[in-house]
């Protein structure tokens, strides 16, 4: 991509920031008499440039060279007042031989320690990950792994996959508590779910959710518990359930949640959607892998609902050590 395209996506140089008669080389910060307050992300991003360009060892006009960027538009970009295209950022970013990430500031960016930790797991595959998030957890207390026989009963899934259902009977076989996570978090809300999310927000919905699951893990030692199918989504959550309660994945084809969420009389999460059963599968896909976390894994559409209550009932007793 040429500069000229660049120039023109990127940055409009700000005239009381930048002399736009000066040589380029002479750029200097500007020195306040605008009256305007800079935007923090952009100062901080700003920073983050500067402080690379210089691990580096790279002048501004060798930075800008390497990146194809006029040097007025990335002496904007290192005191804040422009605002970048994201082309602008890859090309500084690839000069840098730095990541996106590093450049706009993630979390695995703010300390040498954590840039370190992060090469060290960079091209690691899947199953050395999750061993190395188990020992960290391990290491810090806080769990991560899967825990081995808990008498929590943890099951996980989309909507529709029969949680509630299998969940219910199952508590009932066992003689635990049946808690079902959702009625936990509008107790919390006072509210239902949809007026949560429509009233405060996802976010707000997650911290609910998170303080629900805290809840009942320290309330019951054992217990059958039917979660929503959106708690794979908050990373801190899942870990929290994963440490604290034996988890099975209730599977079932697309079809089969679409019927059953359908009965219920209820749509959600495609409520709004012309072409629901693509959503489903998308979201199904997107949540696979984490669904995949569990301890053990059940396919609800196989059987009808008696012979495949008595497979799930089998699975939970043997790893409970219970009789058969």
């Amino acid at each position: 991509m040429s500069s000229t395209i660049l120039h023109t996506s990127g940055f409009t140089p700000s005239i009381s920031s930048v002399d736009q008669g000066a040589p380029q080389a002479l750029v200097t910060p500007p020195e306040g008499g605008t009256g305007d307050e800079k935007n923090p992300f952009l100062t901080a991003l700003g920073e983050r440039v500067r402080a690379l360009r210089s691990r580096r060892g790279m002048t501004r006009k060798a930075l800008a060279h390497v990146a194809d960027v006029s040097e007025r538009h990335l002496a904007n970009l290192e005191y804040g007042v422009g605002n970048a295209s994201i082309l602008v950022l890859l090309q500084v970013a690839g000069a840098l031989q730095c990541s996106l990430g590093e450049l706009i500031g993630d979390v695995t960016t703010s300390s040498p320690e954590w840039l370190m930790i992060r090469e060290l797991l960079e091209q690691r595959d899947d199953a050395t990950l999750q061993r190395v998030r188990i020992a960290i957890g391990e290491m810090l207390g806080t769990g991560g792994g899967n825990a081995a026989l808990s008498p929590r009963i943890a099951l996980i899934g989309l909507r529709g996959a029969g949680k509630s259902t299998l969940g219910q009977m199952l508590a009932e076989d066992l003689g635990f508590p049946f808690v079902e996570l959702s009625r936990e978090i509008e107790k919390f809300a006072g509210c239902s779910v949809s007026e949560i999310q429509a009233l405060y927000g996802v976010n707000a919905y997650r911290r609910y959710e998170r303080r629900a699951l805290e809840e009942a893990i320290q309330i019951y030692p054992e217990a059958v518990i039917a979660t929503p199918g959106g708690l794979v989504s908050d990373a801190a959550t899942f870990n929290e359930l994963l440490a604290h309660c034996t988890t099975v994945w209730l599977q079932a084809d697309p079809e089969d949640h679409m019927k059953r969420v359908t009965a219920q009389g209820d749509l959600r999460p495609m409520a709004a959607s012309k072409e629901a059963m693509e959503d489903l599968k998308g979201i199904l896909h997107g949540r696979a892998a984490f669904y995949s976390k569990a301890q053990y894994k059940l396919d609800t559409s196989a059987q009808p609902l008696g012979p495949t209550f008595d497979a799930l009932r089998n699975m939970v007793r043997k790893v409970l050590q219970l009789p058969v």
